[in-house]
């Protein structure tokens, strides 16, 4: 069967009732919401993304005119509304239609899923940068420069402010609303201009008006961060990562965006777009986002070392799924060095009955205490220590 007839038939199969009422009666009347998904899905396939592209080859080619069903060519901006206001907030419901149909079908079992991701970068210049640390150390600096400046207010003008444990935007417009008053009742008038002298209430609310702007600014940017470390000014949604292609070969960091895709049988039933610059922290949300809208859970999950953390592998045995996932030790596992390395837990012989470990001496190494480490996800990680009481005399003493 000829791809498009296949393409036109699946579209068929699925329920879009969401995106019909997305549309307005008249809209519908022109082009349907199904032979514009159609007209995109199979646009995509042939590599054309350009709207003006989509709607030249509505016109020329009669594979595209097979998908209009003998309705006119929409024109670009019809395109470019669709896949921007009716396609884009249910592409995940669509996407979830479509795998369910395909092992319907018995296409896909939902019996391995091949997780990985790649990096995008994002329509944004690359010196547009916003770091979360810098606009915290900044506000922090703002926030010395407000206690100071609030004393003096008090002091010259008799206007105390109850702040509490924190100075926030509400108590400086507070502020700026008493000066304005006491303008008012002494009828100062405020100037202008070079040669003009300012009055020391003028200084003081230019002075608060400049805090009051660079407040707003911090706490917009720090909202905008979020649990992210940056964003791109141009593109909020974008974060800094470091990319495959690396031109200058100096780790220089762009705005991209983390693309994650799960595949079975060579359909991507599942993807997704993450903020994280490491698909170690994306691989959960990404199960729990496939599970959310699919339904199930694959039996087996195969991933590269990018996914191996202790969480994830929990997670997977909590969820009853068999993990596939790369060691990141793997590689330099099977080198001569690793091996021989006397000081390795790895290389040393573990006693199970009193947890302990046995070095290439026959000395003892016993539990001294635990370690535990939070991670960026929140999930705390516990350590044990182990030590050997007693090294002197060891003539292979191993230095880390």
């Amino acid at each position: 069967m000829d791809p498009v007839r296949l393409l036109l038939h699946c579209v068929h199969q699925m329920d879009l009732t969401p995106l019909y009422r997305s549309f307005r009666r008249a809209e519908r009347n022109l082009v349907s919401p199904h032979q514009l998904l159609a007209i995109l899905i199979y646009a995509y396939m042939n590599r054309i993304y350009s709207s003006r592209r989509i709607e030249e080859v509505c016109l020329r080619d009669i594979h595209f005119m097979y998908l209009l069903e003998g309705r006119p060519a929409p024109d670009h901006t019809t395109i470019a509304r669709f896949r921007r206001d009716h396609f884009a907030p249910y592409a995940k419901e669509i996407l979830a239609q479509m795998a369910q149909f395909l092992a319907s079908v018995g296409a896909i079992s939902f019996e391995n899923l091949f997780v990985d991701g790649t990096k995008i970068e994002a329509v944004a210049g690359k010196y547009t940068f916003v770091w979360k640390k810098g606009v915290a150390k900044n506000r922090t600096k703002l926030m010395e420069k407000l206690d100071t400046f609030l004393a003096g207010v008090e002091k010259v003008f008799g206007i105390h402010l109850r702040c509490g444990s924190e100075i926030r935007l509400h108590h400086l417009k507070r502020l700026r609303r008493r000066l304005k008053r006491i303008q008012r009742e002494q009828s100062i008038i405020f100037v202008y201009g070079s040669g003009k002298r300012k009055t020391v209430l003028q200084r003081t609310m230019e002075t608060l008006d400049s805090y009051i702007n660079r407040l707003k600014d911090y706490t917009k940017k720090l909202h905008i961060c979020g649990d992210r470390n940056s964003f791109s000014k141009t593109d909020y949604e974008a974060t800094f990562m470091r990319m495959k292609g690396d031109a200058m070969k100096n780790g220089q960091l762009k705005p991209a965006y983390n693309l994650q895709y799960g595949v079975e049988a060579a359909f991507i039933v599942w993807a997704g777009v993450y903020p994280n610059p490491t698909d170690t922290r994306t691989l959960i949300p990404f199960l729990e986002d496939f599970h959310a809208h699919i339904g199930k859970r694959s039996r087996k999950l195969v991933a590269d070392a990018g996914y191996e953390s202790e969480e994830n592998y929990l997670y997977l045995r909590e969820k009853g799924q068999t993990s596939y996932i790369k060691p990141n030790n793997y590689e330099v596992s099977k080198k001569r060095k690793w091996k021989q390395d006397i000081g390795r837990r790895e290389n040393m012989n573990y006693l199970a009955a009193e947890d302990v470990y046995q070095c290439a001496e026959g000395r003892r190494l016993v539990v001294t205490g635990t370690r535990r480490t939070k991670s960026a996800s929140g999930y705390v990680s516990e350590k044990t220590i182990y030590t050997c009481t007693d090294c002197n005399g060891c003539e292979r003493i191993w230095y880390h």
